[in-house]
């Protein structure tokens, strides 16, 4: 399996994780022994988003996409299991912030192209080992 490929699985799994928690999290107001779900599910998430970072994956990107998936999932989960709605303002707002995220990560596949590396504050190439080049 190509990192790249890796890369999205285990973020589709760092969203998962968290989405889980974050239900977990209203659910564990009427039945405590879901904190244990919680305590897991963001510590799997966070563990999953490092390994994410660790494939190539940009921060933004892989950020972006975690935090808008996790938040429109976590809002249909949440109607889905506590019956919370979603009301249009919500919707717009969900929508609001996928399409940023899709900006972002169609930015960074524009910046990929056209071979523009990162660079650290003093304009040395970022090359990710966190060592000057």
């Amino acid at each position: 399996m190509s990192a790249t490929a890796r890369g999205w699985l285990l973020l589709a799994g760092a969203i998962l994780t968290e989405v889980t928690a974050s239900l977990s999290l209203k659910g564990a107001l009427d039945h405590p022994a879901l904190y244990a779900v919680v305590v897991a599910g963001y510590g799997a998430a966070f563990v999953l988003l490092a390994l994410v970072l660790r494939t190539g994956m940009a921060l933004g990107v892989a950020y972006g996409i975690w935090g808008a998936t996790g938040v429109a999932l976590t809002a249909v989960g949440s109607l889905l299991v506590f019956r919370e709605p979603i009301t249009l303002l919500m919707g717009i707002g969900i929508a609001v912030v996928i399409a940023g995220v899709l900006c972002v990560e169609l930015g960074a596949q524009a910046a990929h192209a056209v071979g523009t590396a990162p660079t650290t504050p003093s304009g040395d190439v970022a090359d990710g080992t966190g060592q000057d080049a």
